[in-house]
This record gives structure tokens, C-alpha cells and sequence, in this order.
């Protein structure tokens, strides 16, 4: 991995796709690397390069010390790119994020420094620690791939993903994302607690050198964005699409806050990342599902007059209740 380029690059052209078996064998080397360092959580591991695949990000929320920011780090690990860190603390300002522009005294112009969002993989490590208008300087990026910086607009390269970690143990010393943010999250995941069975790998691991240490990349960032226009051109016939409308729409009607078209998106372009690992050339339904829950979820809101479930219980029934057609 290299530091961030101290000047933005411009995107080029849609790169040439790869053979879906290709693509579908870096998706597997990337989880088997990330194996190497994290125990016990293979189905968050696929979850996790699914997103990516798809042009998502990911919003890792759980209890500290279960290893959220070391699967992120594994991750950028396992991808030859530009990973960048940003440590999110109550007195982090926006402009630490996306950078900012400084007078040179020798040229006596402003130059842009970039901020940390100019990085490939960009980990925003406890995201809930910093106040809304510091998080909110994420959400041009997460959506447009782009920064703007006193009117001048800077494109990201490619890849990009944010992957967020986040823990709502402590709630008086943290701020809840806004739903807009939440919602440009193409998935949450949670690790929860290993086995015992695995906690105990997870020692035997740790009782020499830290795995990550000796981790080495598996694949490059430009093999990542041809494995991703792989996925961008997985055939999703209509009945897919539809099936995947109608599960949106059963959210509405069954909450105060259902899936927004975002989301929907969001899931038609994971369903077609799944696919890829699979090295199929089309969607089926089971893709669909096996992705429905970690991609809507967090989307959702039911208050008292909905029955105050959770996202994952409403998901759930929803794929019970809508039938494929």
C-alpha cells in the first residue's frame, strides 16, 4: 500500500471488465487473506466484499474489541491501494476529512492539500464520536465520489470505499449518525462475540507476531474496479428487479421510515456482486435474499404504530411475506 497522493487523480474511462471466474477468484483470495487475521466470521467476510464489489460502503457497528477496525485493516490490506485512516474524535472538523486549502508564501497562491477521504479505502474509525456536521463531510464523497473545497470540485479514484466503525456503548459520549448518512451505507454488519472455539484461534494466533503484520495483498486496485464493472454488468432480468421493488415497498407500507430507492439500488447491485462469487453471469433470487438483511436493515425505522420492530425482524417477515414471481 502507498500513502495518498498529495494531488487528487481524475477518473478515466469504464475500465474492460474481467471473465466472471476471474473476477470471482478475487473475490476469494481477498477473503481467504482476510482469513489470515480474522477468525470465526467467513459469511461477514463475503458480506463485506460483496459491498465492495458492488461500489458500497460499509458501517461496522458493534461492541469494542471485536475486531471492526481489524477487519477493515485486513481488508486494505489485502488490496494493493491507498488506504487511509481518519480517527474520528468529538473535535474533528470537516476540513480534516476532506483537506483544505493553504497560502504558499513562495508562490503567494492558495494549494489544496487533501484530506484523508483522497484515499482508496478510507477506514473512519468510531465515525459516531465526531459531531454531524464533521461526519456529514463524508456524504458528497460516499455519494458523488467526488469532494468540493471552496467551490472547487476534486474527483476520487478508484476504487473508493469508506468503511465506518461504530459502537453505541457508550451513547453520552457519541452522536447518532444522521439517516442520510446511515443511508448512503450500502451495508451494516456486526461481528458479535466468536465461539469459544474461535476466540481460543484467536489466541493461539495472537500469542506471537500480530497476523497482520506479515499480511501481503492478494490483488491490485485496478483488478478490484475491473472486478466491480464485472459485477456492474451481471444480467438482472426484470422479475428480479421486481421482486426487489416489492420488497422495498413492503417495508413501506410496514414502517415509519421504509427503504429508500438508494437502497433498493443497493441491493439489486449486491445481488449482482453475489452472483459474481458464485462466477454467474445472472441474478437469482437467492442472491437476492442472502443479501436482503445486511443491505435494508439499517434503512428502517418502525415506531409504536408500526409495531417498533427491529429492521432485521421487519426484513425478515418481508421476505417471508412478498413472494418471487
Amino acid at each position: 500500500m502507498t500513502e495518498a497522493n498529495s494531488t487528487p487523480r481524475r477518473t478515466d474511462a469504464s475500465p474492460d471488465p474481467l471473465p466472471v471466474e476471474e473476477a470471482a477468484n478475487v473475490a476469494e483470495r481477498i477473503v481467504e487473506n482476510v482469513e489470515e487475521v480474522i477468525v470465526g466470521h467467513h459469511d461477514v467476510t463475503e458480506q463485506i466484499v460483496t459491498a465492495i464489489l458492488a461500489r458500497g460502503h460499509l458501517l461496522l457497528d458493534d461492541v469494542p474489541g471485536v475486531g471492526k477496525t481489524m477487519l477493515a485493516r485486513s481488508l486494505a490490506r489485502s488490496i494493493d491501494c491507498e488506504f487511509t485512516r481518519v480517527q474520528f474524535t468529538p473535535d474533528l472538523l470537516p476540513t480534516d476529512v476532506t483537506g483544505v486549502n493553504v497560502f504558499d508564501e513562495k508562490s503567494r497562491e492558495f494549494e489544496f492539500r487533501p484530506g484523508p477521504v483522497f484515499g482508496n479505502v478510507v477506514l473512519a474509525d468510531e465515525i459516531n464520536r465526531a459531531p454531524p456536521k464533521t461526519q456529514s463531510a463524508l456524504l458528497e464523497a460516499m455519494e458523488e465520489t467526488q469532494v468540493t473545497v471552496d467551490g472547487e470540485t476534486y474527483e476520487l479514484d478508484q476504487p473508493f470505499t469508506v468503511i465506518a466503525t461504530q459502537n453505541d456503548v457508550e451513547a453520552d459520549r457519541t452522536f447518532e449518525l444522521p439517516v442520510a448518512e446511515v443511508d448512503r451505507f450500502t451495508k451494516r454488519l456486526a461481528l458479535g462475540y466468536p465461539s469459544p472455539e474461535d476466540e481460543a484461534e484467536v489466541l493461539r494466533r495472537m500469542s506471537g507476531r500480530h497476523p497482520i503484520e506479515e499480511l501481503e495483498p492478494v490483488t491490485t486496485g485496478d483488478e478490484v474496479v475491473r472486478a466491480r464493472e464485472t459485477a456492474a454488468r451481471v444480467t438482472a432480468e426484470e422479475p428480479i428487479r421486481a421482486y426487489v421493488t416489492r420488497l422495498a415497498n413492503y417495508t413501506r407500507d410496514h414502517a415509519d421510515l421504509g427503504v429508500s430507492p438508494r437502497g433498493s439500488i443497493a441491493l439489486l447491485r449486491t445481488a449482482q456482486a453475489r452472483a459474481v462469487l458464485d462466477a454467474r453471469e445472472y441474478v437469482v433470487p437467492d442472491d437476492v435474499q442472502a443479501e436482503a438483511e445486511s443491505v435494508l436493515a439499517h434503512r428502517v425505522r418502525s415506531g409504536t404504530e408500526t409495531g417498533g420492530r427491529s429492521g432485521e425482524a421487519l426484513i425478515a417477515e418481508a421476505l417471508d411475506a412478498v413472494p418471487v414471481e
